[in-house]
């Protein structure tokens, strides 16, 4: 086989061949480079030449060989020179060279070595035997180099994943560590005391006890521990560390070494501790959610009961918050949420200034909840409750407009109420449902009487489920008439339900319990077509025409197809429009002014008339009274039944009528019941009254007789 030509830097050129391993041959002597390449090539090698140090570094960095052979004495740079400046190169670090020296000497050797050279091999050379020692030369380069990587890899990702390792020599109480773990301390290698009371002095204050015993522990027996603790970073910072630690014994059992590995798991911890915040807090407003509250209830129970002493559960809710949800919108209820816990929690103050402890939470909803230990008088409580009250009624300042509500509060005392937690928020929640069916923004003590009017009241809801299937509504009509003449004007629809066991239950029982739950909805359109279609019959019946009275809640006003229903119902019963009166609550306008007057005018323009109900017990201003498209006003019973005992009521009742017949509004007064009352209204210019004094309710059977009968009547005095 011929040997390529030196080329004019002194290196051979051929075309490479990839698959076989390169070995370059440096030699400033050209019958010794063919015969190394004939005996490398019939072994299988690829060869390269190179006839000085200069041409053996330019080959080097051209195309990295497995191998260097390298003769040691040749002009201008000798091998070891070469061999040191081959080993100065990034691509010839780690590259085995082989030195071929006629000088069989120690010193020759020593220096071969110094220089870098991986072996040596003397003059003159057995080729059969130098191939082995080059292939195994090539075998364990590859070996270290493939090891130099994996150790590449490892460092790599022990650096991404902060895990550094350790080991203390338990006899020589000296400790060795990694950068990782130094760089966890905030320690250089240099300012690092390989004590292990320097290693443990990183362990916080507050961990180190725990970290001690766990080495104790190992020592005395366990083979392997691991452990979490905090340590302090050499620039204050606290981080949280996982360890992990092995112990090695001599052959009696006694530990000569642990070793192991630190690695730096805050962020983890971190995360996990956002994630456990997550799942035990309110998102909203940040406040301990239900689950942590009953967690907290069930831990503050305990302790009372160890140390028998009293404790106390409120349920606290905001009045009407459905209400400014559906007026206001959702983001204002949410704002109004978030001021509210901010204002509960600086309730607190009056807790802790009365020996207390407490912690509040939201439960779910408008409700919050605050248990309450140390509890020496309910008297207290009654104060803390009182000061809620009074902070949540102030005016919340939200998108630019002040919202007003109240608040209801329960309240059940551990032991007396209850000493299992789900008893003590049951009977606290009865307490809070109490106080909002006695008139909200007020707060009760539990008592057994509430469990049973609240089982009574689910059963009660349980039961107005079926009524509307089941026939048991009916409507009751109370007579309307015109104070100057006597003369009937109309009749205003009543409900009633007929229960099957318990009998006629009261209005007062079941239309609160319809509001809550919605089905007010459903059964106010039942009572709207019922009416109407009465009302036709009547008509048809020649009855002198009178208008028909019918209670519209807040929740049918604000649904969104109301216009198209009662259109239907108009249209299905065939009834005038003008006979029929729609009555809303004084407080339904007043959620939202704009949408009031849009919701108004698209009923009035079906030709009916409309009525505030129940008029002076809600915040109307005279304003929203000229913007609304109104027909009347009906003044509450409430003002009416005091008119002569109360000169309060009287100058309220004088006043309504007065400004009522200044907008040209009729005036409607509600619960006559004896004939000073209708004279007192009589001569302040009221239009219409209705009362137990004129009639009571009766059944639509009897209206025909009543209306006919009052069409002849002599006017009342």
């Amino acid at each position: 086989m011929d040997a390529a030509a030196p080329t004019e830097t002194g290196v051979s050129h051929s075309e490479p061949d990839v698959t076989k391993p390169l070995v370059l041959v440096v030699d400033d002597d050209g019958s010794s480079r063919l015969m190394a390449r004939t005996a490398l090539e019939r072994g299988g090698f690829e060869v390269a030449e190179a006839d000085g140090g200069a041409a053996a570094l330019a080959a080097v960095g051209r195309r990295r060989p497995d191998v260097v052979l390298l003769d040691v004495v040749m002009p201008v740079r000798d091998g070891f020179t070469t061999c040191r400046d081959i080993r100065a190169t990034p691509e010839g670090r780690a590259v085995p060279v082989l030195m071929v020296t006629a000088l069989d000497d120690q010193e020759a050797i020593a220096r071969a070595f110094d220089a870098g050279a991986t072996d040596f091999v003397t003059k003159p050379v057995h080729w059969a035997s130098l191939l082995h020692r080059i292939r195994y030369m090539i075998r364990a380069a590859t070996t270290a180099e493939a090891l130099r990587d994996s150790e590449a890899l490892l460092a790599k990702a022990q650096r991404i994943a902060h895990l550094g390792h350790w080991e203390w020599d338990v006899r020589a109480g000296k400790v060795a560590c990694s950068d990782i773990v130094l760089s966890v301390f905030g320690m250089p290698p240099e300012r690092f005391d390989d004590t292990f009371r320097a290693f443990v002095s990183h362990v916080h204050r507050g961990d180190r006890g725990a970290v001690m015993a766990a080495f104790r522990d190992a020592l005395k027996g366990a083979q392997t521990f691991s452990t979490d603790f905090r340590v302090v970073h050499a620039e204050g910072r606290v981080r949280v560390v996982h360890l992990e630690a092995e112990v090695a014994r001599d052959t009696s059992g006694r530990p000569q070494r642990v070793v192991g590995t630190l690695q730096d798991v805050t962020e983890r911890h971190e995360a996990e501790a956002r994630i456990r915040h997550m799942a035990l807090h309110d998102a909203l407003t940040d406040l301990p959610n239900r689950i942590l509250f009953r967690e907290r209830l069930a831990r503050t129970l305990e302790n009372a009961r160890r140390a028998r002493r009293k404790a106390a559960v409120l349920f606290v809710g905001l009045d009407r918050f459905t209400r400014i949800n559906a007026s206001l919108g959702y983001d204002v209820g949410d704002q109004l949420l978030k001021e509210a816990a901010l204002r509960l929690t600086g309730c607190l103050e009056v807790a802790v200034g009365a020996g207390m402890r407490a912690e509040i939470s939201r439960f779910g909803g408008d409700e919050f909840t605050l248990v309450l230990d140390r509890v020496d008088s309910p008297d207290d409580v009654a104060t803390l409750a009182r000061r809620i009250l009074d902070i949540l009624a102030a005016a919340y300042s939200l998108s630019g407009q002040d919202v007003y509500t109240t608040t209801s509060i329960g309240i059940a005392l551990f032991p007396e109420d209850g000493t299992p937690v789900h008893e003590l928020l049951r009977n606290a929640d009865a307490a809070l449902r109490h106080a909002k069916r006695q008139g909200k923004n007020t707060f009760r003590f539990y008592s057994p009487a509430m469990n049973a009017g609240a089982e009574r009241r689910l059963a009660l809801e349980n039961d107005l489920q079926k009524a509307l299937d089941h026939d048991e509504l009916l409507l009751h009509y109370q007579p309307t008439v015109a104070m100057d003449t006597g003369r009937l004007v109309g009749f205003e629809a009543l409900l009633r339900w007929q229960h099957p066991r318990l009998g006629l239950v009261p209005p007062g029982d079941f239309i609160p319990l319809a509001e809550e739950t919605g089905l007010i909805v459903p059964i106010g359109e039942w009572v709207l077509a019922t009416a109407c279609a009465q009302g036709k019959r009547w008509a048809d019946e020649g009855l002198p025409p009178f208008r028909i009275a019918v209670n519209l809640s807040a929740r049918q006003f604000w649904q969104e197809d109301l216009a198209p229903t009662v259109g239907r119902i108009l249209v299905d019963t065939r009834i005038d429009p003008r006979r029929l009166d729609l009555e809303l609550t004084e407080s339904t306008f007043m959620q939202d002014a704009e949408a009031t007057v849009a919701a108004l005018m698209s009923l009035k323009e079906m030709g009916l008339t409309l009525s505030i109900d129940d008029f002076g017990t809600g915040y109307s201003s005279l304003a929203y009274l000229q913007r609304f498209p109104l027909d009347a006003l009906k003044i509450d019973r409430s003002f009416v039944r005091d008119v002569l005992t109360n000169p309060d009521s009287a100058a309220i009742t004088r006043t309504v009528i007065a400004m009522a017949r200044n907008l040209g509004l009729r005036v409607v007064a509600e619960g006559i019941e004896d004939v000073a009352q209708l004279a007192f209204l009589k001569a302040e210019g009221c239009h219409e009254g209705q009362g137990y004094y004129i009639s009571r309710p009766m059944p639509a059977a009897d209206v025909p007789a009543f209306a006919r009968g009052q069409a002849h009547a002599a006017p009342r005095r």
